[in-house]
């Protein structure tokens, strides 16, 4: 019987023990965790990627140090590690890849050295516990996905080395209140910032052409934003829910405003859209509840189905193109057009009460609204046209557009007048 006791203790007390675990971890790698939650990893270059989990994935890791000569922290390496606190980065890394800290729930704080190139595609994705991250200037690409769902994060630091931010890259961190984008940035991708609901500023730099699909939606809190005359696209969806969203300046350089780009933004209340524009997709701006004016530039050839749906409070629409914009399906829907004033050049009246859907409008009233000038003092060569859009001159000096006879002349997508 004493012999049984003495068995079922030992049994016991093995039970209660956390055995320490090791093994390899890449050809010239291995790892060692310790009872207490402590893993460390040794040798020489690169990590093995993990497509299913690593061998340390349940066993209650809870700091990481890596060795001074590790150059790749692998695929999947640390995701999932709930428990882990803090993890020491060396500065031999060069690349984070795929997944390697997703969804390490208790990770409050990382330090990425200077030595990384590349953060993958969810690296950090679910780390709901981060609050602040310092990306080196090292660093040229943040992949997709990489800190989406980081809902503590508050603050990033975004270095001028970076040229590429990844689709969802910053998605669904809701903390974040402020971002920096340096002018190194190239390419945003898609939802990029969706759903940072606490963020309420952004700068965009004059390096980035094209906002693309969803990068901003529903960033509800943002009340401003700064778009460069580098942009000449704004993609789908690109600032739609942005709730609180009360002014948008839209640059010269702008051609394409695509489908939903700002819809919902019901805090809007005017939109001046610039004479590059040559198209406003579908439901651009529908949904604008609080919009009350509309500038639609000269260069305006298509309004997409639905553009201004549902913006029931407009009160004035101004159209600085000569030729009526031809209107898709249910462009003004919702629009009150027995009481919204309407005004266009005085010279294309007739044709805008005949237009499909302009002429819905009762009150359409002519104007020389977008005369900029009196005299032409630009240097270099313009063309000149008529009001009516016939070419009056070509290539032609500031003093011969000057000696003009007197009227209203379209040079550069800028109404004159000649006295």
């Amino acid at each position: 019987m004493k012999q049984i006791y003495i068995l079922l203790i030992a049994l016991l007390m093995g039970l209660s023990a956390k055995a320490e675990s090791s093994g390899t971890c890449g050809p010239n790698l291995k790892w060692h965790l310790t009872d207490d939650g402590v893993l460390t990893i040794t040798g020489n270059g690169e990590m093995d990627d993990y497509y299913i989990f690593s061998p340390w994935r349940d066993s209650g890791v809870k700091r990481i140090i890596i060795g001074n000569r590790v150059t790749t922290i692998g695929q999947t390496a640390f995701s999932g590690c709930s428990s882990l606190t803090s993890v020491t980065i060396p500065n031999s890394v060069t690349t984070i890849k795929e997944y390697a800290f997703s969804n390490c729930s208790s990770l409050t704080s990382v330090t990425i050295p200077n030595s990384v190139t590349t953060i993958g595609d969810k690296a950090f994705n679910g780390c709901s516990s981060l609050t602040s991250v310092n990306i080196p200037n090292s660093v040229t690409t943040i992949g997709g996905w990489a800190f989406s769902d980081c809902s503590s994060l508050t603050s990033v630091n975004i270095p001028n080395s970076v040229t590429t931010i990844g689709d969802n890259t910053f998605s669904s961190c809701y903390s974040l209140t402020s971002v920096t984008i340096p002018n190194s940035v190239t390419t945003i991708g898609e939802y990029a910032f969706s759903n940072c609901s606490s963020l309420t500023s952004i700068t965009i730099p004059n390096s980035v052409k094209t906002i693309s699909d969803n990068t901003f939606s529903v960033c509800s809190s943002l009340t401003s934003v700064t778009i460069p005359n580098s942009v000449t696209t704004i993609g789908g969806w690109a600032f739609s829910g942005c709730s609180s969203l009360t002014s948008i300046t839209i640059p010269n350089s702008v051609t394409t405003i695509n489908d939903d780009a700002f819809s919902d933004c019901s805090s809007l209340t005017s939109v001046t859209i610039p004479n590059s524009v040559t198209t406003i997709g579908s439901e651009a701006f529908s949904d604008c509840t609080n919009l009350q004016k509309v500038n639609i530039g000269n260069s305006v050839k298509t309004i997409g189905e639905f553009a201004f749906n549902k913006c029931t409070n407009i009160t004035q629409i101004s159209s600085e193109a000569v030729v009526p914009p031809t209107c898709e399906s249910g462009v003004f829907f919702y629009v009150n057009t027995s009481k919204c004033k309407l005004i266009v050049p005085k010279n294309s009246l007739d044709a805008y009460k005949q237009a499909y859907q302009w002429k819905d409008f009762s009150l359409i009233e002519g104007s020389t609204t977008g005369i900029t000038n009196t005299v032409y003092n630009n240097s270099g060569l313009a063309d000149v046209y008529t009001i009516n859009g016939t070419r009056r001159l070509s290539k032609a000096s500031a003093d011969e557009i000057n000696a003009l006879p007197k009227g209203v002349y379209i040079v550069n997508g800028k109404k004159i007048i000649i006295k």
